[in-house]
Parts: C-alpha cells; sequence; structure tokens
C-alpha cells in the first residue's frame, strides 16, 4: 500500500513538473503571439496596459469582461467610434498584458485601475465608460466612486447584482485557492485550448461567432497560468463584491443605456439588469430579442451611436 501511495505521489509530483514546462512554453509563445501593443500607465504598483485608438475627441473607456482582454473591442466596436473620438481599451488588473496589484478581486481595486488611465491620459475630461458583462460591474463602480470621470455609461450585458448562487464555471473553484489554485492552474494549456472554442460558441449563442474572433481577440492569452488564475479570483468574489455594491446604485445620476441579449446564456437578464433599471436614476434599457452575450458585435453600430451620443463634444472645463 505505501509503495503504491508513494507511486501516485510521484507520478503526480511528475504530471505538475511537466505542467509547468508546459505552461512556461506556452506563455512565451502565446505572448510572442499577442504582444502589448498598448502603452503601460502605472497605478497602485502594478502596470495598466491600454490600446489606444483615435486622436481627437471626446474620450472613450472600454472595460472587457471575464476571460477577455482589451482586444475584444478593437476589430469591431472601436472602428465605428476612432474618427470621432479618443478611446482606450484597458487590459483589466491581471488579464492581457496588465499588472495585478493587491486586492485586484474587488471592483473598488478594479475601479481604481480604470481612473488611473483616465486620470493620466484625459486629466480633466469625464468620459463614456464602456463596459461588457464583468467590466459593466467595474464601469459601474468606476461611476460609484468617480463620477466626476464619468460623462455616462453604455454597459453590455453587464453583470450588476448578487445573482443568489449558481452558475460559473466549476475550474474556477480550483483555480482559486492560494496553493491549489498555482497547481492547478498550470494545467489550464494544456487542456483548456479543448474547450475554448466550444466556450466561444456558447458565449456568442444563438449568434455566430464573427469570422476570425478567436485570432482578433487574442482569447488563448487566458490559458497563461497568471491570467486563469486572476480571472478565477475575479469570478469567484463577484457576488459578494455586487452585492456590497449594488445597494448604491441609487446614486448614479448620469445616463446610463444597457444593452441585453433576451437569449443570453451566460447571465440572467432579469437578476440583472432588470434590477438595474429600477434603480439608476437615468437608464435606458435596451432589450434584443435574438442576441446573447456579445451585443456589441452583432450591433457595434447602434451600440457606437449611443456611446457618440453620450459623449461629450467639448473636454470638460
Amino acid at each position: 500500500m505505501t509503495k503504491i501511495l508513494l507511486g501516485l505521489v510521484a507520478l503526480f509530483v511528475l504530471a505538475s513538473i511537466a505542467a509547468c514546462v508546459n505552461s512556461a512554453l506556452y506563455t512565451s509563445r502565446v505572448e510572442q503571439e499577442y504582444p502589448a501593443i498598448g502603452q503601460m500607465i502605472e497605478a497602485n504598483g502594478a502596470d495598466i496596459h491600454v490600446i489606444t485608438a483615435g486622436t481627437t475627441g471626446s474620450p472613450v473607456l472600454m472595460i472587457h469582461g471575464a476571460s477577455a482582454n482589451a482586444r475584444e473591442f478593437q476589430y469591431t466596436l472601436a472602428p465605428e467610434l476612432s474618427s470621432e473620438h479618443r478611446i482606450f481599451m484597458v487590459d483589466r488588473p491581471g488579464h492581457g498584458h496588465s499588472g495585478r496589484p493587491a486586492g485586484a478581486e474587488t471592483l473598488g481595486v478594479q475601479a481604481a485601475q480604470m481612473a488611473a488611465v483616465l486620470d493620466k491620459l484625459a486629466p480633466g475630461e469625464k468620459a463614456v465608460v464602456v463596459g461588457h458583462s464583468f467590466g459593466g460591474g467595474v464601469a459601474l463602480r468606476l461611476a460609484l466612486d468617480r463620477p466626476d470621470l464619468v460623462e455616462g455609461l453604455v454597459l453590455l450585458a453587464p453583470v450588476s447584482h448578487d445573482w443568489g448562487g449558481g452558475g460559473g464555471a466549476w475550474y474556477n473553484k480550483y483555480a482559486g485557492p492560494p496553493i491549489l489554485g498555482h497547481a492547478f492552474s498550470q494545467f489550464a494549456p494544456i487542456v483548456g485550448p479543448s474547450g475554448l472554442k466550444d466556450g466561444i460558441h456558447g458565449v456568442f449563442a444563438p449568434e455566430a461567432v464573427p469570422e476570425g474572433y478567436m485570432e482578433h481577440s487574442a482569447i488563448s492569452l487566458l490559458l497563461r497560468p497568471s491570467n486563469f488564475r486572476s480571472n478565477a479570483l475575479d469570478v469567484n468574489a463577484l457576488r459578494e463584491e455586487l452585492g456590497e455594491q449594488s445597494i448604491r446604485y441609487t446614486e448614479l445620476a448620469m445616463p446610463v443605456v444597457v444593452y441585453s441579449g433576451a437569449q443570453d446564456t451566460v447571465l440572467n437578464p432579469a437578476l440583472h439588469v432588470e434590477k438595474l433599471k429600477t434603480e439608476a436614476q437615468n437608464l435606458t434599457l435596451l432589450n434584443l430579442p435574438n442576441s446573447g452575450h456579445m451585443p456589441h458585435h452583432s450591433h457595434a453600430k447602434n451600440v457606437a451611436a449611443d456611446i457618440s451620443r453620450l459623449a461629450l463634444t467639448e473636454p470638460a472645463e
């Protein structure tokens, strides 16, 4: 029995070593394929990677959702706006090429990193803030904590409230704990790619995945162990964070536009946007009967038009 146990331990150790070597090789390869293409801003002891588009006009800040990065907006939504606005597409902490400060699993710290981008790149101005999914929760927190920076919100299939349990990917629970999480995340580059494409189809359903989405969005960056674990930490803390944050939504005085897909399979709009519309003072809800969780792709022109409508035509004094 002892020999069997020792053999299993040895096998696990060897598998872990192999996984670590593989994850290091994967990380090197995928970061060469999808390098940082924006500028780095330091805040709270961590770098923030910001991809920019457009050189004139009022600022627009775009915040991506879980499992994604700033390139999520780069080839569909941003081109609709770059001739008239300065666009800042930000990697959230620990995602893409951004560093991760202490406490980054909290929405307050994530919002502080977004605020640092605007303080640095658009000082004295208010921006329209766009948030997709998890990024919608961060956008809401930014508007609550720093309303001086926010002209209006455009939220795309956003999370906003504690949904009461259920849902969420099982692997996030294993990737989160301090010791087990680090070890478990080393296996993401091995087993992750097979499920990534299926996951993308589910996120876009019932609509088709846009051609070239995998390459344009650099979604493979997610499977780097550090990014994978950052994502898990964010998602694991989200329900409690939203529960605490949502009691403040009556403070929101700026205009808020929400795009919500009726066939969203990632989150239930009734548990999020339907509640938010009763709490924010100036909210317009756009229900999309034939859309899912990615309205910024299938409705990019309409989303861009609402962003422009909310944006300041001149810098704030």
